[in-house]
């Protein structure tokens, strides 16, 4: 059986190091097709849609490979406490009762899928469009066979360690759903509710949280006497509906674009530089880090890059120097997730689709409320230091850099922002073709910087496609979940709610805000952006709210509960990095002042909502 194990996990790593190579195939074609098109004026359909033949396959070739390396999220409060054993046993029952069922049924559907284009023929319909569709549907059956393979070896890898009485959970299952089904079972709440309930019983327990939306998905359509699995004839269609999508090519774009600015120099040379010539200034350790983060966010757009990297740099230092120790790591944690907000934000891309607006005017939407963040940041971090100055002293440095290593330093991200956020404010190109120009000037930079070699290619990509497929999976689970979810009466369920209970557009802001705040303690962005906003959509529409500015106030809110305690991300972040050096308890008491300049920036952009549209 652990032969059977190896080569299933020989299948998937090769797949993967397949979509890894399409990430980069992805990246150079779109930057060649936009180049000739807005240089020469010369287009071509097919490139077009070769590009999002790409984009798929380094999602769908790596959903395998991402459960190998366990890269699909999961909230871990509970679980990391859980014994090995106890772990073990969730991940067997995870593989069996969640992702084997959703394979499955996407395997059977899809074949239906692609089978009924390949007789058809089917080819683009637009002239000039690639010929043979069905090749790319295909990628869905291959998409479902590849997680299936994955979820044998994990269960292999598992059985010698699992607790052998749960399995007794599995037929318990089948019998619950056969009897339910069977005494046409009486909803005490919505089943909406009850859906909903599940869900967040099962993330609670630690199964992984793309599969738990599609699981319960398939429960409750088993369950209903008005339903049943031919529901999901629907579901290829879905995910073929999210592979079409030009918007969410971005995603793996930009995050390729971080991680090649993560692993270079350029990063690690800008922290000290700026760390260095704010020094000497009372607090001016702190303040540094605030810039350098918000430069961070704007050159990469990812969280958890940021945290880590400017708390392994800047915190041993800020420590050496007499800085207080809540100080330092709540504005190494407050700075780091200001990728939240500031562009190329993914929680922007992300929520620009679902809320069906422009990601670029989201963008321009975002600078505001960013630099007002990192203003108040700095404010209050020179207010902490002038009445407490022993806990953020001056510094003298070893070594002060000269202007030219400050210049060198600041220049090549500099140059990167302005080219990526500058063509898309000024309508010159969409975010995915910035998101490919970031990446080609990312490698040029890497390149001049000494830090480009193919043992850094090899890691971004292979780290992109990872990131992808845990995100895009959470799409596809997300999907299953809307489609059962409003069946059942879900979406109509909340449309009466905030339309007829609540009647007011001020009190379904407040609902919805601290609806997403105190999910955010739980689990992520992309999990509250895929299965919960898709749910304020149609009051938005009712009550006429500008859904831009709907989306700023989301963002700010997602990345104040990334800071919120006991379960913010980026307290994770820090604290896994920081080792000894800071207790939790300092993290906790530091990022308390951050939170609440978060929350009141976030009331800022509610009292005045034409500060977004400045740019």
């Amino acid at each position: 059986m652990n032969k059977i194990s190896y080569y299933i996990d020989k299948i998937n790593t090769f797949f993967g190091g397949v979509s890894a190579f399409f990430s980069f195939l992805l990246a150079f074609l779109v930057f060649y097709d936009a180049s000739m098109r807005y240089l020469f004026h010369e287009g071509s359909i097919a490139l077009q849609e070769l590009e999002w033949y790409f984009f798929d396959l380094t999602f769908l070739l790596s959903a395998g490979y991402a459960l190998k390396h366990d890269k699909h999220v999961r909230v871990d409060i509970f679980y990391e406490k859980f014994s090995p054993k106890t772990k073990a046993t969730i991940a067997f029952l995870d593989n069996l009762l969640l992702i084997v069922p959703l394979a499955l049924l996407i395997l059977w559907y899809g074949y239906g899928f692609t089978l009924q284009s390949f007789m058809q023929n089917e080819a683009s319909s637009d002239p000039g469009g690639l010929q043979h569709r069905w090749i790319i549907k295909a990628m869905i059956v291959l998409f479902a066979f590849l997680l299936l393979l994955q979820a044998i070896s994990e269960m292999i890898k598992h059985w010698s360690h699992i607790d052998k009485k749960w399995l007794v959970a599995v037929p318990a299952v089948g019998i619950a759903i056969a009897l339910l089904h069977y005494l046409d079972f009486y909803y005490f709440l919505h089943p909406a509710i009850l859906m909903f309930a599940l869900s967040l019983i099962l993330l609670m327990i630690g199964f992984r949280v793309a599969f738990v939306f599609a699981g319960a998905a398939i429960v409750f359509a088993l369950i209903d006497a008005d339903l049943s699995l031919n529901l999901f004839n629907l579901f290829p269609m879905r995910i073929y509906g999210i592979m079409q999508n030009f918007t969410l090519m971005a995603v793996p774009l930009f995050i390729l674009m971080g991680l090649i600015l993560e692993k270079s120099n350029i990063a690690r040379k800008l922290l000290e530089n700026l760390g260095a010539l704010f020094g000497e200034v009372r607090g001016g350790l702190a303040v540094g880090v605030v810039i350098v983060g918000a430069i961070l966010a704007a050159a990469t757009g990812i969280v958890g890059a940021s945290v880590v990297m400017m708390s392994v740099i800047t915190l041993p230092v800020m420590l050496k120097y007499g800085y207080d120790k809540s100080l330092a790591s709540g504005t190494i944690a407050a700075s780091g997730t200001l990728g939240q907000i500031i562009p190329p934000s993914i929680v922007l891309i992300v929520l620009g689709d679902v809320l069906s607006v422009s990601v670029g005017d989201l963008f321009r939407s975002a600078v505001v409320p960013g630099l007002l963040l990192v203003a108040v940041y700095i404010f209050y971090i020179l207010l902490f230091a002038l009445f407490k100055p022993q806990s953020a002293p001056p510094v003298k440095l070893e070594r002060k850099p000269s202007l030219k290593e400050i210049l060198f330093s600041l220049l090549p991200a500099i140059l990167l922002i302005v080219a990526v956020l500058g063509s898309i404010f000024a309508g010159i190109a969409t975010p995915t073709e910035s998101a490919a120009m970031g990446v080609v000037g990312a490698l040029v930079l890497a390149f001049f910087s000494g830090s480009l070699s193919f043992s850094m290619l090899r890691y971004v990509s292979l780290e992109t496609v990872k990131l992808s497929a845990m995100i895009f999976t959470i799409l596809i689970g997300a999907t299953a979940f809307s489609l059962v979810f409003n069946e059942i009466g879900g979406e109509e369920l909340v449309h009466d709610f905030f339309s007829y209970q609540i009647g007011s557009p001020e009190l379904f802001i407040f609902i919805a805000m601290a609806s997403i705040f105190l999910l955010g303690f739980f689990i992520d962005f992309v999990e509250i952006c895929f299965v919960v906003i898709p749910l304020f959509v149609p009051v938005i529409k009712t009550f006429g709210i500008d859904p831009i500015w709907f989306g700023i106030l989301v963002a700010l809110n997602l990345q104040a509960s990334f800071l919120t305690p006991p379960f913010g991300f980026a307290l994770f972040y820090l604290k896994g990095s920081a080792g000894k050096l800071v207790t939790t308890k300092e993290i906790y008491r530091g990022v308390l002042p951050f939170i609440a300049l978060q929350i009141l920036i976030l009331i800022i952009i509610y009292l005045f909502p034409n500060l977004i549209k400045v740019f």
